[in-house]
């Protein structure tokens, strides 16, 4: 009699208890996520991270680095370099803070508000091939819980 093939080894890891774990569902998701989005921006010569400080730098927001860092839950270093290369781009400039002289805030260039609108369809569209197999319900499910994961002090 034939011996039964064994399980590959994936099917043997997915069985894992590593499975049941919510960090590890996070962490893994949150890869998938980055690797397409990052695929999707690199024809704007961008990455999440940096498309991220960009989309933030177009708004009526006006952060500073720090700001930037705290919110995007980055090192500050990994926000100066950021920033560094987004200017060596002509996307973004760092202007004085109205509010307080000391510091700098991360604007915009027009060029740089431009480049996040197209960027973003680029995103947006590897954002719904990621989540193609979740209902427009369970996509908007999974962002409120994400949210409240993300933004507890709301």
């Amino acid at each position: 009699m034939p011996k039964a093939a064994a399980p590959a080894t994936s099917e043997v890891l997915r069985s894992s208890t590593l499975t049941d774990h919510l960090n590890f569902l996070l962490a893994r998701a949150n890869a998938i996520a980055l690797a397409a989005g990052n695929a999707a921006l690199a024809q704007h010569g961008l990455k999440v991270r940096s498309y991220s400080v960009l989309v933030l730098a177009s708004g009526d927001a006006r952060p500073s680095q720090r700001e930037l860092a705290e919110f995007l839950q980055l090192d500050p270093s990994q926000v100066v370099s950021l920033v560094d290369g987004l200017e060596s781009r002509g996307l973004v400039e760092r202007t004085p803070d109205p509010s307080d002289r000391r510091a700098n805030v991360v604007v915009a260039t027009d060029a740089g508000r431009a480049l996040a609108a197209v960027a973003g369809e680029s995103a947006q569209a590897a954002e719904q091939r990621v989540h193609a197999r979740l209902t427009s319900d369970e996509r908007e499910t999974l962002a409120t819980l994400l949210r409240s994961l993300a933004f507890p002090e709301d």
